[in-house]
């Protein structure tokens, strides 16, 4: 199951939500403020979600790219990407174009394509098969991120 799914699950059927989850984690948060009554509330949660989790209906896989292709060459400077003239094209028709957008999962936050760089197919796989299972992206100015805005002059 992917942290997706159990932060889904546990908000519908427990009413807990997590602080952060991704397509193989969640995160809770206790802090000063909670006690045996709500650390006990998240523990049978967790529990019930470990029982209910054979019955769950399968997430979509999301194709992490090795660290190696994370690293998009920087074809262009950042604020000349951003501020220069962009186009919106279709994501699947965005490898090989450089980013006019910064595009960053949440969680980890860290961005994966900023303004400048060379959009690779390993990378679009990663952001387009972490939408299609839950991911958040809070940044590009497509939020459902069919279309991508890159430079309008290809290099």
């Amino acid at each position: 199951m992917s942290g997706y799914r159990a932060a889904d699950w546990l908000r519908q059927y427990r009413a807990i939500d997590v602080q952060l989850s991704d397509h193989r984690r969640i995160g809770a948060q206790i802090t000063h403020g909670d006690d045996e009554e709500t650390t006990g509330e998240l523990l049978a949660a967790l529990k019930d979600l470990a029982d209910a989790a054979p019955g769950l209906r399968p997430v979509p896989a999301v194709e992490v790219p090795s660290p190696a292709e994370f690293r998009l060459e920087q074809a262009q400077l950042p604020r000349d990407a951003f501020f220069g003239p962009t186009e919106d094209v279709p994501a699947s028709a965005a490898a090989g174009r450089i980013a006019a957008e910064m595009i960053t999962p949440y969680p980890p936050g860290i961005p994966a394509v900023l303004p400048g760089e060379r959009l690779t197919e390993p990378v679009l796989r990663y952001l387009l098969t972490g939408r299609d299972a839950g991911m958040n992206l809070p940044d590009p100015s497509d939020p459902y991120l069919e279309t991508i805005r890159v430079t309008a002059v290809p290099e």
